[in-house]
């Protein structure tokens, strides 16, 4: 292992000596009880998954540890080859990255995106005149980033949790907002709007984001009735059908989703994804394919100490429907299995399919007490011994 603010590192090896063996087998050791939340040294809120090549990078902010409300000054990134092990690339991107932001609590949530060899990373923050959306560039997802345009992407009231989608041809959106959802198409160089942006059509209709309940509408200064959307959208396509995920109900908030023919919409309701996280008023996250498995992100407050300002990433795997709905997901401690590990019907998990060379089992009530076994087996393979 390796320190990094006394956190772990990914600790995946290929040596085959003893000493990397040994290593490995501590490593796995403790990767294998993490479970969720994914990292366990820093709070790690509003995590945003991103596949490339054969690892997941996943953008996070950072509430800090005595935060009695959102206290939040800069953005993680981690990388991993199987969604168990988790590397810290540190803290590339921060208020300072912005000379127009105001330097206060308000680094909320983000996404980053790769295109044409560069790294994209949209975040939301404070400015002059009000909510911002701004973005950031580097030449690899750990950094440095800066500010290509000096000003904000976007600006108005309750602009935050922005998302960004690259659709089949090329076309980029990103869409964003509290109580409220915007949108706009980027040009090529993905610092600027085509055509600015708008709201999301049907917003206000229950048949397109749920059903209504008085809330408080910051941005109008009054309570009125809002639709279930509350913010943290979250945009994907799957076999031609453009999914809208986003945090529902207004606070304590659960995760639901929207469907749309084309990125225009017209948007129908879907239904909730996942309950209210453990121990947090609030959810974030989105979902990838990785591996030939899909998986949700997400945070809770399960960390010790942690709670609704004091969040940490998570995810679950799960399986689509036939219908290609989203089913309910479920939360759990345990959270997922390494991707090439399969599950038979007893229950154990075996590595490429092999029952030659088990992968450790694990009874299906999700239980870890076979994580020793799985340790164990790996470690005499990295040796070569039977």
């Amino acid at each position: 292992m390796a320190p990094w603010r006394g956190r772990w590192y990914n600790v995946r090896m290929k040596s085959t000596t003893a000493h990397a063996a040994f290593a490995a087998l501590s490593a796995v050791s403790l990767s294998a009880i993490a479970g969720n939340p994914l990292v366990k040294g820093v709070f790690t809120p509003d995590p945003a998954p991103f596949v490339h090549g054969d690892k997941v990078y996943m953008f996070t902010g950072h509430d800090e540890n005595d935060a009695k409300f959102f206290k939040m000054k800069e953005w993680f990134v981690f990388e991993s080859e199987d969604l168990v092990n988790w590397k810290s690339l540190g803290a590339p991107l921060n208020l300072e990255t912005f000379e127009w932001a105001k330097k206060d609590d308000k680094a909320w949530a983000s996404q980053a995106v790769e295109r044409g060899g560069k790294w994209y990373w949209y975040i939301c923050c404070n400015c002059a005149q009000g909510d911002a959306i701004g973005v950031a560039v580097a030449d690899r997802p750990e950094g440095p980033y800066r500010d290509p345009i000096g000003k904000p992407l976007a600006v108005g009231a309750s602009f935050i949790d922005p998302t960004v989608f690259v659709d089949d041809d090329g076309r980029a959106y990103l869409f964003w907002g509290n109580k409220g959802c915007w949108y706009g198409e980027l040009n090529a160089d993905m610092v600027s709007f085509k055509d600015g942006w708008r709201e999301i059509p049907g917003f206000d209709d229950e048949k397109c984001f749920g059903p209504k309940s008085v809330r408080m509408n910051w941005a109008h200064g009054k309570e009125e009735p809002i639709v279930s959307y509350e913010e943290a959208p979250w945009v994907m396509k799957r076999n031609g059908t453009y999914y809208l995920s986003y945090a529902a109900g207004g606070v304590p908030e659960h995760m639901a989703y929207s469907t749309a023919p084309t990125i225009n919409g017209p948007w129908t309701y879907r239904g909730k994804i996942m309950d209210t996280p453990h121990n947090s008023f609030t959810i974030h996250g989105g979902n990838i394919e990785f591996k030939g498995r899909s998986y949700m992100f997400y945070h809770n407050g399960a960390l010790p100490g942690g709670g609704g300002f004091k969040r940490s990433a998570c995810v679950e795997e799960f399986k689509w429907n036939e219908d290609g709905t989203i089913p309910f997901i479920p939360q759990t401690k345990e959270g997922v299995q390494p991707p090439g590990a399969i599950e038979d019907k007893e229950g154990k998990f075996w590595i490429d399919g092999s029952k030659g060379h088990g992968y450790g089992s694990r009874r299906t009530g999700r239980d870890n007490d076979a994580w020793p076994e799985l340790a164990a087996v790996w470690l005499r393979r990295t040796l070569g011994l039977k």
